[in-house]
């Protein structure tokens, strides 16, 4: 698994800087990844305010997709919206902190996977659209978790779990709950995977931290140390970890040893 930063459209691979020593230092400009605007905050990961308010990416059915509303058709075909959640989306079990449900598109399983951390993954649903997804998701994290607890996840290297076990535990758990909801839609809109393999994904981790200590660009304008490995969205150095994504379209300044 390689991680890459792209700086001033230069491409750095981030993995041949793990065992190294590594300073980035936040210049105190934040622009909006959407539009490009100099703005004094970010939000959504990286909007300035008027993106964050204006564009679909932050809708709150992105958030909560079992309230998504593309089912009822309000969202103009060629929008960001409708763009992604009318594609077929997947309901997946993942090993990231321990064992959690989730959805992502098809098209982005494996990227969702690395982006919460999980060393092991196995699709068990495959729908029409993002609405379905988490209509099912909903009633499955009725008996399993749905989040990551982040700090468990850059601590340690999760134990494997028998994935294909667990889902047919689940089913037999949720069935009952969750076989109206699937009555709910055609058949042909909503498949049952029984026969994917289980996805194992491995980091670039050479030592996890033994006290998590979070660093931010908004308290802190330089962070450096020696980088001890990357995982899910975080780089971890021997004193601290930071959340890159969440500093999305913060400009900064990279020291590498």
């Amino acid at each position: 698994m390689v991680y890459s930063l792209i700086l001033n459209e230069a491409t750095v691979e981030l993995n041949d800087y793990i065992g190294k020593s590594l300073e980035i230092t936040f210049t105190g400009k934040i622009y909006c990844i959407q539009c490009g605007r100099k703005t004094s905050r970010s939000f959504q990961q990286g909007h300035c305010y008027p993106c964050m308010q204006r564009l679909a990416e932050c809708n709150y059915c992105i958030i909560h997709p079992e309230k998504c509303n593309v089912v009822h058709g309000p969202c103009p075909e060629n929008d960001w919206a409708h763009a992604q959640c009318s594609q077929p989306h997947i309901v997946y079990l993942a090993n990231s902190s321990g064992l959690k449900v989730g959805i992502t598109r098809q098209n982005n399983t494996d990227t969702r996977w690395i982006d919460q951390g999980a060393s092991q993954a196995l699709p068990i649903f495959k729908v029409a659209n993002r609405y379905q997804s988490g209509a099912i998701e909903v009633c499955l994290k009725q008996f399993i978790n749905d989040k990551t607890d982040w700090r468990k996840m850059i601590k340690q290297s999760a134990p494997p779990i028998d994935l294909i076990a667990e889902r047919d535990r689940l089913w037999a758990l949720a069935k009952n709950t969750l076989q109206p909801v699937l009555d709910s839609f055609s058949e042909n809109e909503i498949l049952f995977l029984p026969n994917e393999p289980v996805v194992a994904l491995e980091f670039p981790v050479n030592q996890y931290p033994p006290k998590i200590i979070t660093w931010s660009f908004d308290t802190t304008e330089t962070i450096s140390g020696k980088l001890q490995g990357i995982k899910g969205q975080y780089l971890l150095f021997e004193a601290g970890v930071i959340n890159v994504r969440k500093f999305s379209g913060y400009e900064i300044k990279l020291k590498m040893e």
